[in-house]
């Protein structure tokens, strides 16, 4: 895990979907396990939510929770936002807020109420949308056109896996990829057994040390559990590169808006040439979702780009974020500044 390296990064938040007893919680519980991680936890107080109070009450002052039924069915998004807000309080030091749906709530219309909010200090984190690769097939994918909720997935955890029989495991995974695929074309898809996926394709660690002492319990918990099952785990692999000198800023673009196959999110900081000045910015990618800030703090003319994700080759990835952070030959363009400026968050 890597710290935050320049003030100015925002808080992701993400939406986590699947059907009835898919394992939403499972991941959750999993999640919430990993050492030193700061997780905000907004839940629904209706149906069949059951996150281990425990956990959640180690990490923050105070759970955020929202009652009334289906997070996407409440009157409006306020309360979402209200909770947002509060758990995007910088004296928390959250890593991630984590927004668990009911299992009938529409990602859709999830994505879009997180990706609307106009809370400072928050960005979009993606999709999670667990599968029950059992029953899948018979509960939510039956057939003919593919369920709408794969558009807005930016990653698909099939799991469950291990009830299923290992000659058929990869077909299973190939399956419901394939389904996927006739919605989206851009969602990065695992398999998982227990909902364990490494929490790296989440978010980053930004505390390394906790002065309150409140992870304590969740500490000794990790400390009981953190060995089981662990080859069953999803491991993210990744790749940094780094640059001296001013990067250019359509070439980095063109890199953040098509990541390399397999590379789930990517982060780091960089600078650009504006004219006679050097500007450093917060890059902050997943899947389709591309979030540039600017940097608080001088980024010194340095620039780094952290590529993360399962399954794919280094070099390649490597090579291509090396090409994104050339050094500019001069000034970046009218087009190419205009082209970035779209994607960079208004204070």
């Amino acid at each position: 895990m890597v710290s935050r390296p320049v003030s100015g990064t925002t808080i992701p938040v993400i939406a986590l979907t699947g059907y009835l007893g898919a394992g939403k919680t499972t991941l959750l519980n999993h999640v919430l396990r990993t050492p030193q991680a700061r997780i905000g936890v907004v839940i629904n107080d209706f149906g069949e939510i059951n996150v281990d109070a425990g956990l959640i009450s180690g990490q923050i002052d105070e759970p955020a929770s929202i009652a009334g039924g289906c997070i996407c069915c409440l009157p409006d998004d306020g309360q979402l936002d209200t909770a947002l807000a509060r758990l995007a309080d910088p004296k928390l030091r959250l890593d991630a807020i984590i927004v668990e749906a009911s299992g009938l709530a529409d990602p859709a219309a999830l994505a879009r109420i997180i990706g609307f909010s106009e809370i400072a200090g928050v960005r979009d984190g993606g999709v999670v949308d667990v599968v029950d690769a059992v029953r899948h097939f018979d509960t939510v994918d039956c057939g003919g056109v593919a369920p709408a909720r794969y558009g807005a997935a930016t990653l698909v955890v099939v799991n469950k896996l291990d009830q299923v029989p290992d000659n058929d495991r990869d077909a299973t995974l190939a399956r419901v990829e394939a389904r996927v695929r006739e919605r989206n074309s851009r969602a990065h898809v695992v398999g998982a057994i227990g909902g364990r996926i490494d929490p790296a394709l989440l978010y980053d660690v930004a505390a390394a040390t906790d002065e309150t002492g409140q992870l304590s319990f969740r500490d000794a918990l990790f400390a009981e559990t953190e060995n089981d099952h662990d080859h069953d785990h999803v491991h993210a692999a990744s790749v940094t590169v780094t640059a001296e000198e001013p990067i250019d800023p359509e070439r980095l673009i063109e890199l953040l808006e098509w990541p390399p196959a397999g590379v789930y999110r990517m982060k780091g900081c960089v600078s650009v040439r504006h004219r006679s000045s050097v500007r450093g910015y917060v890059v902050n990618v997943v899947g389709p979702s591309v979030h540039i800030a600017k940097a608080t703090t001088s980024a010194a003319g340095c620039s780094h780009l952290v590529a993360i994700g399962t399954q794919f080759d280094t070099a390649t990835v490597r090579t291509l974020l090396t090409d994104a952070l050339r050094p500019t030959d001069g000034p970046a363009s009218a087009t190419a500044l205009r082209r970035w400026q779209r994607h960079v968050t208004r204070a």
